[in-house]
């Protein structure tokens, strides 16, 4: 099992800390560093920026937005994100969630499954230099009866297959990502229930293109905090998990609740959301079972932080990507150091 760092959303106040914890992990041998967007920050920008100062850290995109882009553009933006850092990028993809697919970039969230599986299959051809023809449900490449012929891709990126993964939470679209993707981005991800909420459907997936987990990047971002109050650092947690549980989306369509309910916390779950949309922020924190907490994180003293990542091991995880907890930039850089120290003691580095 590797590790990776996760620095989120640039622009929150802290980018020269996200640059400092960035090479700071190039520093210690982190395998990668992914940085997010959504309606603020876009990706590209931030990892070209930590690639230029960083040496041998991979940089990852957790993850482009695919309303936001069409696939050739994230092509374009692949190779040459390559082709700078020196054969470092890793492309992640996802359809993003129905009010910021249409609210911001103004494009319908139907058919997500169908639509990803349309984009990966132009990114690919792109970025292998094919001359790219498409007709889909979604996109035509080129447009039939005008002046477009089909267009190669000029840049070569530095390595013949840049790794392709997508964010993925519920089973169908879990199952689709072993099929089509070299990896799976994760989140909320517990090794206890594992093979429930997302091995048992990837694996589907492999075994529907001949394959097995061999070779497959399992990869979860997961909090990390150090210390020996592990209730106390659980409940640092409660506003952002009761945020993803009871607010990211409606009552109908909240794909991290669903999740959750997966997990056995049916109850909890229609509580927190019931709480966090009516305007209970607090109260559906206050919801948020602290079991939830303590198996989707890394908590505690080094050593409880090592059992942990064991666990995160033995459960099938290859790349763990930590988000280290802090709101000073020496707490953040002691969580990331916290990281190789546990590793270490596990056996696992």
């Amino acid at each position: 099992m590797r590790l990776g760092i996760n620095l989120g959303y640039w622009g929150a106040g802290m980018d020269a800390d996200n640059l400092a914890v960035a090479r700071e992990a190039d520093r210690l041998g982190y395998s990668v560093c992914w940085a997010a967007e959504a309606y603020g920050s876009d990706a590209p920008t931030v990892l070209s920026w930590v690639a230029a100062q960083t040496e041998r850290i991979d940089i990852g995109s957790a993850i482009f937005q695919i309303p936001a882009r069409t696939p050739t553009m994230t092509a374009m933006t692949a190779a040459t994100l390559d082709s700078l850092s020196g054969g470092r990028f890793r492309l992640g993809l996802g359809v993003s969630g129905p009010q910021v697919s249409e609210g911001w970039y103004g494009v319908k969230f139907d058919k997500p499954l169908a639509r990803t599986r349309e984009y990966v299959e132009i990114v690919r051809k792109a970025m292998s230099r094919e001359r790219v023809t498409h007709a889909g449900d979604h996109w035509t490449l080129p447009l039939p009866g005008g002046p477009g012929k089909p267009i190669k891709l000029t840049v070569h990126p530095v390595r013949e297959r840049i790794p392709l993964y997508i964010a993925a939470i519920g089973p169908k679209n879990l199952e689709q990502t072993g099929e089509i993707a070299d990896g799976a981005l994760v989140v909320f991800f517990a090794p206890e229930h594992a093979e429930e909420t997302t091995l048992g459907a990837i694996r589907a997936g492999r075994e529907k293109i001949g394959k097995d987990l061999d070779g497959f990047d399992l990869v979860p971002s997961v909090s990390i905090a150090v210390g020996d109050d592990v209730g106390a650092l659980a409940d640092i947690f409660r506003p952002h998990t009761a945020l993803y549980v009871g607010g990211m989306g409606s009552a109908k369509q909240n794909f991290y609740n669903k999740l959750a309910q997966r997990m056995g916390y049916e109850k909890a779950a229609a509580e927190i959301q019931e709480k966090y949309l009516a305007g209970d922020k607090a109260g559906a924190a206050a919801a948020v079972p602290r079991e939830l907490i303590d198996s989707t994180t890394l908590l505690g003293p080094v050593e409880r932080i090592a059992d942990r990542m064991q666990a995160y091991a033995d459960a099938g995880v290859t790349t763990l990507s930590l988000l280290p907890a802090g709101f000073t930039l020496d707490e953040r850089i002691a969580a990331l150091r916290a990281g190789v120290e546990a590793m270490e003691r596990a056996g696992l580095a």
